[in-house]
C-alpha cells in the first residue's frame, strides 16, 4: 500500500504542487450517485479532491451497470457504500463521508452547509429542480454544479458547460429527455466529465484565491 506521502508525491508530480494544495483542501458534496454522480465522484478521486460527501438513498441494480460506474459485485449494496469503496481503492486518504437517505428541501440546508461546492446529479428533472431552487434559496454562498441533457448518443459537442448565475453552472445539452431517449454510458460520462472538470476549475481558480484572501 503506498503511504500517503507517496500519493501526495506522485499527484504533485502530475499536478503541481500548488495546484494539488489546493484540491486537497476541497470539500466537494455529490448529490445523486447514478450515471452521473458516481463518474463524477471517480473523476473527484483520481485528481485527489481532499473531501467528498456522497448522498443517495438507492442501492446498485442490475439496470444501473450500462452507464454507472458499478460492478457486478456491488449489485445490491447501497450506492454509497459502493462508491466509496472504489473511491478508497483510488486514493485511501481521500476523506469520504456518505448519507444514505433522499434528499429533500427541507434537509439540504443541514446537508450541505460544510460544502464548498455541491454538484447536482439527479436522473429526475423535479429533483433537480428542487436541489437548485433549493440552494439558491437557502445556501446561496454554495456553488453549485448541475447536468441537464446527456440522453442518448452521438452529438458529443452540444453537451457544453454554461455560466446561468454568478454561482451556479450548468452541464449538458439542455435538450434531451431521459424519458425520450436512451441513457448510455459514454455520452452520460461527457456530462460527469463536465460537471467534474467544471469543479476542478471552481476549486484552482476561485476557492484558492478566497483562501488566499
Amino acid at each position: 500500500m503506498p503511504s500517503q506521502e507517496e500519493i501526495y508525491a506522485a499527484l504533485c508530480q502530475r499536478h503541481g504542487k500548488a495546484l494539488q494544495d489546493k484540491l486537497q483542501k476541497a470539500k466537494i458534496a455529490i448529490a445523486g450517485l447514478g450515471g452521473l454522480g458516481s463518474n463524477i465522484a471517480i473523476g473527484l478521486a483520481r485528481i485527489g479532491v481532499g473531501q467528498l460527501h456522497l448522498v443517495d438513498f438507492d442501492r446498485v441494480d442490475l439496470t444501473n451497470l450500462n452507464r454507472q460506474h458499478y460492478f457486478i459485485h456491488h449489485l445490491g449494496q447501497y450506492k454509497t457504500e459502493a462508491l466509496k469503496k472504489q473511491i478508497l481503492e483510488i486514493n485511501p486518504y481521500i476523506r469520504v463521508s456518505t448519507d444514505c437517505l433522499k434528499i429533500t428541501a427541507s434537509n439540504v440546508a443541514t446537508l450541505f452547509s460544510d460544502a464548498d461546492i455541491i454538484c447536482e446529479a439527479f436522473d429526475v428533472p423535479e429533483n433537480k429542480a428542487m436541489l437548485a431552487n433549493t440552494v439558491l434559496e437557502q445556501l446561496p454562498d454554495k456553488w453549485l454544479v448541475s447536468g441537464n441533457g446527456m440522453a442518448g448518443y452521438g452529438k458529443s459537442n452540444l453537451i457544453q458547460t454554461k455560466a446561468i448565475m454568478s454561482k451556479f453552472y450548468l452541464c449538458g445539452d439542455n435538450i434531451s429527455s431521459n424519458e425520450a431517449q436512451p441513457l448510455m454510458a459514454p455520452r452520460v460520462a461527457i456530462c460527469a466529465g463536465h460537471e467534474a472538470n467544471m469543479v476542478a476549475e471552481l476549486i484552482i481558480e476561485h476557492l484558492g484565491k478566497e483562501a488566499e484572501k
